[in-house]
């Protein structure tokens, strides 16, 4: 609810905004057309052409219109002095005949204009028309029709017998024939070639307003104040159609001739087929608000355009009842050729250049303030750049303090299972020492026993099932003895296996927390690195709102220089009117010697003076073409440091490429590491399995102490001692052991001896290779710094010569202004 649209008494829509900012500031409102300007009186005449969708119109409100009728807009549009009658469009629709009160014009249909081409001596030509061929057109001249070549605009011919006014003209297809119709009753075919009435039909009760012709132009359509329409051929009216009560004003045939269209006093179009019928079988259209003065169909059948006295066009779709179009579905190809005049073209082109002069200054100025934001930029990029640099350093320490400290708790991990995995096999070895001595102690207590009961065997032949006794008792506590003794060594070696898990377990707990402080840490420094970036990024906001202020500033200096100029102007202006003032004087003195000598002196001194000056002004001259020099020279010493700025870019770039090298060669080692920590674990699995067998074989050892021991109970008894050790024999002496167990615990010693002595040169190797990297980078990174250095002084430098050119133009422009 912003748009007020106003209707008007002369055919206008205008609207205006209510809450616009020019309405609060100037407290009035200024009206516009809201799409385009309208007629505002009768429509008078309306014709259209071939090559372009366009239509032109006029009206007695002096105005002659051209209209698109695709487009739906008004292309051109100029109003005159005098008011027109009828206007006609040429075939191509870059030309058109507008008939005035006081001439017929010839006018050429220009881009944005209409220019009056040829003037043609015809009052108050109320009918004019264009052949289809657009070589000839026909002019009304009061009751004579004038025939006209296009191309010479000579009067070829003059069709003279009409008695009353002329109210239309059509010509036929060929261009061979015109038909005519006035307010008599008269419709008369004329044919160009003789210049005579081939046929005539006459109706003096009707006085006709409007004609058709048919596309073989055999049958006239004609419409009258009688309120019928007439189908005549052969100089006779072979039908008549009443119009129901309704005077019809205007008449259009089709050019595939299967549809008739009128239009009516009141404003309606009635749609009919042909042939003609009797009775009221048409469909009637309501348009216009009054009658209906021109109709016309273009000419693919497609659109029908209407025209009335209350300054309306209507544009109509043909179609049939069954929906389709009336002739042609495919879509016509317009010509978009249009005439333009040789100054306005000039003077386009002198516009143009003017814009491009102003472009390229404007590109200068642009260039130049770039540049300075670049330096700005540039300088502010450097600064970024050596404060991420150094806190990448500080991580990087950070990070290799972080190794160390890893490397240094993974040996002293290592360092403690070595020395439990010696004490272990320490503890293993006395124990077997022990056991063995033991044995052999028991062996030696067992042989005196046996000399001694050897001895007393004879003696105490009736103790010996007492002495047997006490011996299987004596047997029995040294078997259980040992055996609580063996039990307690095994809880122990269990008990030292058990811490060795906890801690292996403790040293991955102590790793996973470093390493999620290290997460922790990175994450920190992100969410750190993004809030510098966004403060910087309002800190470049901020930058370029104060770049437009300074774009302002200079703007404004710019415009006081602009003024400056003018006034050195005027000033040298009045110096050369001063000069010819001295010389109007000079001639003065001449004639008047006698009187003025002493003013002759003091006016040679002031002449003397100006010639000084004029010399210093000259000197001051050059001095400024040696300084616009030096100017240039500098502006090119800084693109050159602008391109050597570029190269570094580069260099840095390069770098970068190198840094993001040496990181995934870190990863690699990363992953390296992790493969040999793989490995390291899979060694410890086999350690498990060996350390199994080997329990497996204290099992089978203790198995076979206990079966020896019984079989050394049968000692006395022979046969059983034999069988027992045969036994023994087939139970534990297999002939694939005896000779497979030496050669195989060899091969695994070697084989784990070999992988051992690989992954320390692997480790040694990887150790060398991470320490030169750091050491390259570290070198690459100190050369880096050194050059941006130099690039800084180097910059430095220039800004400071820039400064000292910048002061010395200044004090010369003042020295000149002064001279001045």
């Amino acid at each position: 609810e912003e748009t007020v649209v106003v209707n008007t008494n002369k055919n206008q829509l205008y609207m205006f905004t209510m809450l616009s900012d020019d309405l609060m500031k100037e407290k009035a409102a200024y009206f516009a057309y809201l799409n385009f300007s309208l007629h505002s009186a009768s429509i008078t005449g309306l014709d259209i052409c071939i090559w372009k969708p366009i239509l032109a119109t006029c009206s007695l409100d002096r105005s002659v219109r051209i209209w698109n009728y695709k487009t739906k807009t008004l292309e051109l549009y100029k109003e005159y002095r005098e008011e027109a009658y009828t206007v006609s469009l040429h075939p191509t629709g870059l030309f058109c005949l507008v008939g005035f009160s006081d001439k017929l014009r010839f006018i050429s249909l220009l881009y944005e204009d209409m220019h009056v081409f040829k003037e043609l001596a015809v009052r108050k030509c109320r009918e004019c028309s264009f052949s289809n061929g657009g070589h000839l057109f026909a002019a009304v001249n009061g009751n004579v029709i004038q025939i006209y070549s296009s191309i010479t605009f000579e009067n070829i011919n003059n069709l003279k017998g009409h008695s009353g006014k002329i109210h239309a003209v059509k010509w036929s297809a060929d261009d061979a024939k015109l038909v005519s119709c006035d307010t008599h009753g008269a419709v008369y075919e004329w044919n160009l070639l003789t210049g005579k009435r081939e046929a005539e039909c006459v109706l003096k009760s009707c006085i006709y307003s409007s004609i058709a012709l048919s596309s073989d132009a055999k049958i006239i359509f004609a419409v009258g104040s009688d309120q019928t329409l007439k189908e005549i051929s052969e100089s006779s009216i072979q039908h008549e159609v009443p119009a129901f009560g309704v005077v019809y004003t205007a008449v259009a045939a089709s050019h595939s001739g299967h549809m008739v269209f009128v239009g009516t006093s009141l404003g309606t179009i009635r749609a009919m087929k042909y042939p003609l019928p009797l009775t009221k079988d048409f469909n009637e259209y309501q348009a216009h608000a009054g009658a209906v003065t021109k109709m016309s169909i273009t000419s693919d059948d497609l659109f029908l355009l209407t025209a009335s006295e209350d300054g309306s066009i209507f544009v109509w779709k043909v179609y049939h009842k069954g929906g389709g179009i009336l002739k042609w579905e495919k879509e016509v190809d317009y010509a978009e050729e249009v005439l333009i005049m040789r100054s306005d073209i000039e003077e386009k082109g002198q516009a143009m250049l003017n814009l491009q002069i102003r472009v390229k200054e404007l590109q200068t100025e642009n260039d130049y303030q770039l540049r300075l934001k670049d330096m700005c930029f540039n300088e502010k990029t450097k600064e970024l750049e050596e404060n991420f640099t150094r806190e990448i350093d500080s991580l990087k320490t950070k990070h290799q303090i972080l190794q160390a400290e890893k490397e240094k708790q993974e040996l002293q991990h290592q360092f403690q299972l070595s020395e439990l995995m010696n004490k272990q096999a320490r503890e293993v070895q006395q124990l077997e020492s022990d056991s063995n001595q033991k044995l052999l102690m028991e062996n030696e207590k067992y042989q005196e026993l046996q000399e001694k009961s050897q001895r007393m065997q004879e003696e105490y032949e009736k103790q010996l099932h007492n002495l047997e006794e006490s011996k299987s008792r004596a047997v029995k506590e040294l078997t259980e003895h040992y055996e609580e003794r063996l039990n307690e060594k095994s809880v122990l070696l269990e008990e030292a296996q058990e811490s060795i898990r906890q801690q292996l377990q403790e040293h991955e707990e102590i790793k996973k927390q470093m390493e999620e402080d290290e997460d922790q840490e990175i994450l920190e420094l992100k969410s750190k690195y993004r809030r510098q970036l966004l403060e910087e990024k309002e800190s470049n906001l901020q930058l370029k709102g104060e770049i437009g202020v300074m774009n302002e500033r200079l703007n404004s200096l710019q415009k006081d220089l602009k003024n400056r100029d003018g006034l050195i102007e005027e000033k040298r202006q009045e110096q050369r009117e001063q000069q010819g003032i001295i010389v109007s004087l000079e001639k003065d003195i001449l004639a008047l010697k006698t009187e003025i000598q002493e003013r002759t002196d003091t006016i040679q001194d002031k002449e003397k003076h100006i010639y000084i000056l004029k010399k210093k002004n000259q000197e001051l001259e050059r001095f400024k073409f040696v300084l616009d020099y030096r100017i240039e020279e500098f502006k090119k010493q800084i693109e050159s440091s602008e391109n050597y700025t570029k190269t570094m870019k580069e260099q840095i770039r390069e770098m970068e490429r190198e840094l993001e090298r040496f990181h995934k060669e870190r990863t690699q080692l990363k992953l390296n590491i992790t493969q040999l920590q793989q490995k390291l674990k899979a060694t410890y699995c086999e350690m498990h399995t060996e350390r199994e067998k080997k329990k497996n074989m204290e099992v089978f050892i203790k198995r076979f102490k206990t079966d020896l021991h019984n079989c050394v109970g049968f000692i006395q008894d022979s046969k059983k001692m034999k069988d027992g050790i045969r036994e023994l024999y087939t139970k534990y002496v297999q002939p694939s052991d005896t000779v497979e167990t030496e050669p195989a615990d060899m091969d695994l010693q070697q084989e784990y001896m070999r992988q051992r002595e690989y992954l320390e040169r692997n480790l040694a190797a990887l150790k060398k290779k991470v320490v030169k990297d750091q050491e390259i980078h570290q070198a690459a990174y100190m050369r880096i710094m050194q050059e941006n250095m130099s690039l800084i002084k180097e910059i430095n430098d220039l800004r400071q010569e820039l400064k000292v050119a910048h002061t010395q133009v200044h004090d010369l422009q003042s020295t000149l202004r002064l001279t001045k």
